[in-house]
């Protein structure tokens, strides 16, 4: 199923964190999602993103994955 892979994210406290500058959907495969997160990471994390989640349809793949840098 095409697009079938999405993240999700979350703050600091657990909590949603969306917006239109997050893209949620639209990832072919799961090695799509991840070689997108790993270029993108920073940039959700300076939107307020603390972890993500990775999804297969409505299933929990893996997460919630903190994007702390480790500093």
């Amino acid at each position: 199923m095409t697009g079938a892979w999405r993240w999700t994210y979350e703050d600091e406290t657990g909590a949603p964190v969306s917006g239109d500058q997050l893209v949620t959907a639209g990832f072919p495969t799961q090695s799509d999602a991840e070689s997108w997160l790993g270029e993108q990471w920073r940039e959700l994390a300076a939107h307020g993103v603390s972890a993500v989640t990775l999804h297969e349809g409505e299933t929990v793949v893996y997460g919630p994955m903190s994007l702390s840098d480790g500093s």
